[in-house]
């Protein structure tokens, strides 16, 4: 599929027989030897508040205590977490009451105090190493619906949000995910050729009129997403308008299923 980004999962082969050995043992990486160095100079740091850890790309103690992970029981459609386990096709009292633009969605993290200044750091403020960690944590909370994707696509930015921020941090996830799933990415399958306003302080009502007609399918691309499963990567979800307004986008230009799997999730 042109244009698709596959994770070096998707092309690995059984090398045993070509790697060196010695007596047969492997013999030690030139990383291994530069690692102790590299981190007596650049020591590991907690990606949440920067306190020195033994392992890159990881929470100290203190912080981890402080993230909520997200999992069972929830909502079948849009997981909701639950106080009680109604079973695994129990719907929320939203998505009972009307079908969702997406299958099914899930999130690693609720989005609250302990997670917040981990999350809006990755976002703007250049603290891109925790990608790979996140993209683990999503991974394991959105098992099922990698397993059943075809692509993984991102929420897209504006082009002029894109060139501010020099990022998109949705695109960052989304290209994590590939690299440790295998599942290939299309990050420009999504463009955003309309600007919206900042979603911070807007209502749940304002935030769907908001980016009403915003999204749009790269038109090169239409192909690459006729009959397929996509997997929508997005940092945060809040009120989902943003996801719902992606997810019928995709529906519209021929996906057979949307998915969605989020870093954090707001929950009210």
């Amino acid at each position: 599929m042109a244009g698709l980004w596959h994770g070096p999962a998707a092309r690995r082969k059984n090398k045993a027989s070509s790697t060196i050995k010695t007596f047969g043992v492997r013999p030690p990486s030139l990383g291994a030897f530069l690692r102790p160095v590299l981190d007596l100079v650049l020591p590991p740091l907690c990606l949440s508040c920067g306190a020195t850890i033994a392992e890159n790309g990881g929470l100290c103690p203190s912080c981890w205590g402080a993230v909520t992970f997200l999992g069972d029981p929830l909502c079948a459609c849009c997981g909701l977490p639950f106080d009680v386990d109604y079973g695994p096709d129990a719907l929320c009292g939203a998505c009972a009451a009307g079908p969702a633009p997406f299958r099914r969605a899930r999130a690693a993290l609720r989005y609250d105090e302990g997670s917040r200044a981990l999350i809006l750091a990755f976002k703007h403020a250049d603290r891109l190493e925790g990608a790979p960690a996140f993209a683990r944590w999503m991974a394991r909370a959105g098992a099922p619906l990698l397993a059943d994707a075809d692509l993984i696509a991102p929420v897209p930015l504006h082009r002029w949000r894109l060139w501010r921020r020099r990022y998109n941090q949705a695109a960052l996830l989304a290209l994590a995910l590939a690299r440790q799933t295998g599942v290939p990415a299309l990050p420009d399958l999504l463009i955003r050729p309309r600007a919206t306003a900042s979603m911070g302080r807007l209502s749940p009502a304002e935030r769907e009129r908001n980016v009403r007609g915003a999204f749009a399918i790269h038109p090169r691309r239409r192909d690459a997403l006729a009959g397929r499963t996509v997997l929508l990567v997005d940092d945060v979800m809040t009120s989902g308008a943003t996801i719902a307004a992606c997810a019928r986008v995709l529906k519209a230009g021929g996906a057979r299923a949307v998915d969605v799997l989020t870093l954090a999730r707001a929950l009210r």
